[in-house]
């Protein structure tokens, strides 16, 4: 049930923007503290991602093992996954289970989306509004937005004639679509589309497929769970809830111990062997520390995964085109499950953009380069505005009545990705320059996040007359520049992806996502210890 109207006057301690894993938890941690807080969701549910994408083979690719809470063990306990990697309707579920055990349901105003965000300097006050008329005064703001919730919708000529039905996997219907006997134009071939196409391939009459940038692919392993796995798999929990906070990207498994150079590359190919047989992102989080930033030994791994690629591709003059020429892990590699093998069907057909670009949407189609393709859907699985976009989409002002959108526009930086200057008490999850907006397990990351923002509203509510926190300048700058020495000496900064923001025009180019979580940990550990030294509490 959706609480009262708010009047103008209305006054909380803290608002909370976004209701998945950060949202939900970030309630949850300031109500234990006291404090009045409420949480304001776009949605008419909670689950955040999980909420919003609801397209044909949504499922994670991180283990269910680590993808969930690590705060209480009655939540640990009482949830059972059915699988190793969860479908989206299942981690959906999951999260209305925690909501509905914290009982966090009555702190969130559903069906309310943020619209702005501007903060008084006389009063010490956020002001948020929403677009349904709502004002809300707070002394702190969170945005626990997704990195990847605002969906990047490219500006194609004449989609507005197309006859049929177009639309973003990010806003795929709750009721779903019959697919069945349509002829389907899904346009993007990243994570998203991989799953996707290699869902609907056999429902569909014929599925054209457009693509501009090959992926990897790296096999999953997915299996169901049984009572017998789960009951292995708990007494686990706790080191595995310890292993995820001191890894690279979050997960139980660390880069490889041994260096590239000590060993063979007989010793290298039953390594690589052995991790793309686990069929999860072992293969790019657990391999040499070496191949995400010398190019030798990338290509060797490069070369490994293109020939396990091209030994599942039987159509003729396929393969050259769906097997990148890039550098494996400089992108985001999705695990699929049956993606390559989707393009041997005879309803299957690769349209490469890169040798005819889309010219424009018809009454009846697409149309690229080398002619039109008649459909009746046109799905678009063309990513987001990573890190910056759904923030963005608020118009958020701090002192002086600055704009964040404005700021970001010329150069994306913050403080560790948990506050910007000139934005006091607004505090970030998933923000440019950490792990959890890319490099990172997600839930790993944001439990993180959410534990280091709420210990500092407490550190500040402790301190008596103090009403605000904001990081210095200098802190920031500190903190952008080592960001970029770390990203900048990796391959990633090199290749041109959503990682990099170089699917957005104009978009300032900045790794937007700090690489090794244990690291980033650690780092945050220290600021707080030394009294949230970089931070001015006034």
């Amino acid at each position: 049930m959706n609480m009262p109207a708010n009047t103008a006057n209305d006054t909380l301690d803290a608002v909370v923007i976004g209701a998945g894993f950060a949202g939900l938890y970030a309630l949850h941690r300031l109500r234990e503290m006291g404090l009045n807080v409420r949480g304001l969701e776009a949605g008419s549910g909670v689950a955040g991602t999980w909420y919003w994408n609801r397209y044909p083979g949504a499922r994670t690719d991180s283990a269910s093992e680590v993808y969930q809470y690590w705060f209480s063990d009655e939540l640990l306990n009482d949830w059972n996954w059915s699988e190793r990697f969860p479908a989206q309707e299942e981690t959906e579920r999951y999260l209305n289970f925690v909501t509905d055990r914290l009982k966090l349901r009555p702190l969130i105003r559903f069906n309310s989306r943020v619209a702005s965000a501007h903060w008084d300097d006389t009063t010490d006050l956020w002001t948020v509004t929403t677009d349904q008329g709502e004002s809300i005064h707070c002394r702190y703001l969170l945005s626990c937005l997704g990195p990847l919730s605002e969906p990047k919708v490219p500006p194609f000529k004449g989609h507005e004639n197309f006859k049929g039905r177009f639309l973003h996997t990010s806003r795929w219907p709750k009721g779903g679509i019959d697919l069945s006997g349509k002829r389907v134009g899904v346009i993007g071939t990243g994570a998203t589309g991989v799953q996707v196409i290699q869902t609907i391939a056999g429902q569909v009459g014929e599925l054209f497929v457009f693509q501009r940038t090959p992926t990897y692919a790296i096999p999953m392993r997915n299996h169901a769970l049984s009572d017998e796995d789960r009951a292995t798999l708990r007494p686990r929990y706790k080191a595995l809830g310890e292993a995820v906070k001191h890894s690279l990207t979050g997960f139980a498994f660390d880069m490889h111990p041994k260096p590239w150079a000590e060993t063979t590359a007989d010793e290298r190919r039953a390594i690589f062997e052995a991790l793309y047989a686990d069929g999860s992102l072992i293969m790019w989080g657990g391999n040499f520390a070496e191949v995400l930033v010398d190019p030798v030994a990338n290509e060797e791994l490069s070369a490994f995964m293109r020939e396990k690629m091209r030994a599942r591709i039987t159509k003729p003059g396929v393969a050259d085109k769906l097997i990148p020429q890039y550098g494996f892990g400089t992108r985001r590699p999705p695990l699929d499950s049956g993606y390559l093998e989707a393009f041997n069907r005879d309803n299957v057909h690769l349209v490469d953009l890169k040798a005819a670009p889309i010219e424009c949407i018809t009454e009846a189609g697409i149309r690229t380069r080398d002619g039109e393709y008649p459909l009746d859907i046109i799905v678009l699985a063309t990513g987001f505005d990573a890190g910056t976009g759904a923030i963005n989409a608020i118009d958020i002002r701090g002192r002086d009545g600055v704009s964040l959108k404005e700021l970001w526009g010329r150069d994306i930086t913050t403080a560790m990705g948990l506050q910007k200057h000139g934005f006091p008490n607004f505090f970030t999850s998933a923000a440019p320059l950490a792990p959890a907006s890319a490099f990172c397990n997600v839930p790993t990351c944001l439990q993180q996040q959410v534990e280091w923002i709420t210990d500092c509203i407490a550190h500040v509510e402790k301190a008596g007359t103090a009403k605000v926190i904001e990081a210095t300048q200098a802190f920031e700058d500190n903190w952008v520049k080592h960001h970029d020495e770390v990203t900048g000496a990796t391959l990633i900064a090199k290749v041109d992806s959503w990682w990099t923001g170089a699917n957005i025009e104009g978009k300032p180019r900045r790794v937007l996502s700090y690489i090794h979580v244990g690291n980033y940990r650690q780092a945050c550990e220290d600021v707080a210890q030394k009294g949230y030294e970089g931070f001015e509490i006034r």
